[in-house]
Formats: structure tokens, sequence, C-alpha cells
């Protein structure tokens, strides 16, 4: 019996290599044959986005730590001699710093965008669940790296970090001690978490990725209609009707999206590089010091919601427990987001008036607990920070009894224009 040659098989230097390693299925299940729905807009920039400014930490990373000595006599000037005399080296260190405020404005708009679509529903409750990891390891990753510059907030932000881990009941003490390897922060501390900042996070970091793409490519995108494209498929060619390749269509919109962030970008780190105080605070261009408390202690803009709530809860018996439970319970029960709503349609465009405003109202709510976090304590906005706390996790807990009610919209059987 003659063997029919196959018409789609690669041939040459990528036929070797595709019989070795599977480049070309990778790249047909993933970009070219990959189809997404035809309806995606501007929210669905930001997880590309997203995966830029990741690339741009690593790199930077790479080259920042060639320069860099962590130890408490040397990280401070390791960075000034990367500022003043390593060649471009001011400017790797402002992409890298201005990089971590972007990835996580970027990763708040695209979580935001989840929960506008519902993109966290049935089947991409696992998407969702390695996205929050990697809100949690991003997290971690932001604070060892908070601190590397060794400046006078960086110290006192790993003194109030990690005293944290002080108010757990029996144990806090000692496991403070060891995190910091001293009875204070000091070289032992700078050591630990440079290893974590540059090793161990950044691995966990990628491979979260990685897994959330399999598990997102896996089921399918979301959209804006929350509509399954994979159930109305061509019978001949079982393509989604609704779908259209993801290579060329969406990585060349993808580029007008990484155009206009770069600009932007581009602007904040020529023209606007300590942005405004709030990416390189003033006092982090002093050196720590152990007997002099910056006049305002508070930490990157971006853990801002976190630290408004660690204050809004009062101490019980001189413990600070109960906060450290808040913050840290505002991030877990993203995890349980999937199974919180209960709503009968997954967009936004289709729920009713309750829900919509709810949203907006949580949207405006995590911008004032932001702002709080970020400022002095008074009588005032502590009573603010405790009312927002409260609607942030009323907002979560009580969205399977609110997302039931309301009047809601039939959702079309195929994706909008």
């Amino acid at each position: 019996m003659a063997i029919i040659p196959n018409p789609h098989k690669t041939t040459g230097f990528l036929g070797w290599i595709d019989d070795r390693f599977p480049a070309t299925k990778l790249w047909k299940d993933h970009l070219s044959e990959y189809y997404a729905p035809k309806n995606f807009n501007f929210w669905y920039y930001f997880g590309s986005l997203a995966l830029l400014v990741l690339v741009n930490q690593l790199l930077t990373g790479i080259f920042l730590t060639m320069q860099y000595k962590p130890g408490a006599e040397t990280a401070f000037d390791s960075v000034q001699y990367i500022m003043r005399d390593v060649s471009w080296g001011w400017l790797i260190r402002y992409l890298h710093a201005t990089g971590a405020s972007a990835f996580f404005l970027v990763v708040y708009m695209h979580m935001f965008r989840g929960l506008l679509y519902g993109s966290h529903r049935k089947p991409r409750e696992l998407v969702w669940i390695f996205g929050a990891l990697i809100f949690l390891a991003l997290m971690a990753e932001a604070f060892c790296g908070y601190v590397l510059p060794w400046g006078n907030m960086s110290y006192w932000g790993a003194e109030v970090i990690i005293s944290l881990f002080g108010t757990i009941p029996y144990v806090g003490d000692a496991l403070q001690t060891w995190i910091q390897g001293d009875f204070n922060p000091a070289d032992a501390t700078l050591n630990r978490l440079f290893s974590l900042h540059v090793v161990a996070l950044p691995f966990v970091l990628v491979g979260l990725v990685v897994a959330h793409l399999i598990a997102l490519h896996e089921v399918g995108s979301n959209n804006p209609d929350g509509i399954e494209i994979k159930k109305n498929k061509d019978p001949v060619t079982h393509i989604p009707l609704d779908g259209i390749p993801f290579h060329p269509y969406y990585t060349v919109k993808d580029i007008v999206g990484v155009t206009v962030f770069l600009i932007i970008f581009s602007a904040v780190i020529f023209f606007a590089p300590d942005g405004g105080g709030y990416v390189l605070e003033k006092p982090n261009y002093i050196p720590a010091n152990p007997q002099v408390t910056p006049e305002e202690i508070t930490p990157a803009w971006y853990f801002g919601v976190f630290y408004a709530m660690l204050r809004a809860v009062p101490s019980f018996a001189g413990t600070q427990i109960w906060g450290v439970i808040v913050m840290f319970g505002a991030v877990v029960v993203l995890f349980f987001l999937p199974w919180l709503d209960r709503s009968p349609v997954k967009s936004i465009r289709y729920k009713g008036p309750m829900f919509k405003i709810l949203v907006v109202l949580f949207a405006i709510d995590f911008i004032i607990l932001n702002y709080l976090g970020m400022h002095k304590p008074s009588p005032e906005r502590t009573l603010v920070a405790r009312i927002g706390t409260l609607y942030y996790f009323f907002f979560f807990l009580g969205m399977p009894i609110y997302s039931k009610l309301g009047s809601t919209k039939p959702e079309p059987q195929r994706v909008t224009a």
C-alpha cells in the first residue's frame, strides 16, 4: 500500500524541529488557529499589556542584578552607582521601578474587566484562580523589590509589613525573627528578600502565567457578551462562527494598545520618573536609618487599599491581628468569586441596574480606600476607611444574594458586533 504524504506537514529546517518539538503545533493552537470572539473591546488590551510589562520587569531586573549588591552596607550605594555611573543605568532602573506600578495598574484593570464581563464564571473558574494566584505572587514580588533599594522608606516599610507576622498568636514573635533573620530588618533580611525577588518568586510568577494562559486557551476566551462561541460552530470546518484567529487579527489590534501604553509609559519615565512621589518616595532618596522614622510611613500606591483596611480595624488587647486578618481576607475572598456570583447571565451588559450600581460603587470605593491608605490617618479618614472596608466585603460576600435579584436582559444567541 502506498503511503500518502501529509500535505500539511512542514519540511526543511522547521520540519526537522517539528519532528522533535511541537513548534508549529504550538503556533497554531495558541495563535494562528486559536479562535477568539470577534467582539473584543479595549478592555481586552490589558491582558497582553500585563504580559508585556512582565517581560520588561524580567529583562530590566536581570540587568539591575548585574550591578546591585545586596547588603545593609552596600544596597543603597549600589543603587546610586547604577543611577549615576552605569551606562543607561538610570533608564533601566526607571523602567523597572515604573514598570512595577504599571504592572499593578494593568493587572487591576484586567481583573476589573473579568468582573464586568463574568470571566470568572463557568467554565473559567480555574483561569480566575490562576489569575488570583498571580496577583498574590505579584504582591509578594513587589514587596521584596520595594525593600531592595534600602532607602529609609524601604527600611520602615519592611519593618511595618514583616511586623504583621508578629501579630500571630503564640508563634508571631519567633516567626517574625525567623523571616527577618534578625531582631530588626538588617543585612540578613535584605539578602533573603533579594533571593526571593530575583529567583524564587519570578519562577512562581512565570509558571502561574503559563498555567493561566494554558487554562484560558483550553476553555476559550470570554467576551463582552458572555457568550460561549464554541456553542456555534461551522458544521464542516468546526470553526466557531463568531470567532476569528487570534493571529493576525488580535496581534495587530494589540499593537495599537501597546503603542498607546508605551507612549504614556515613556512620558512618565522621561518627564516624571518618581511619579509625583508615588513611584519613588522622597524618603527613599536617603539611606535606611533605624533611628529616623519618615514623617509619614506609607506603602507603595498599589498596596494602599489593603493598608487602609489594616489601619481601619481597631486593635484589640494591644494586637493588630484582626486588621491583618481583614487585610489578607480582602485578597482571599477573590479566590471565591466564581462561586459567589449567582447571576443567571455573565456579562454586565445584561445584568440589572442594581448590579451595575454596586459595581460602580465598588470601583469608587476601591479608589477611595487606595487614597486613604496613602495618607495619614485621622478620625474622619479612619471612619471613611471603615465604611469602605465594610462595603468591599459586602460587595463580594453579599453577591450570592444581590446577584440573583433584579431583572436581567436575555443573552443573545450570537455575539453582537
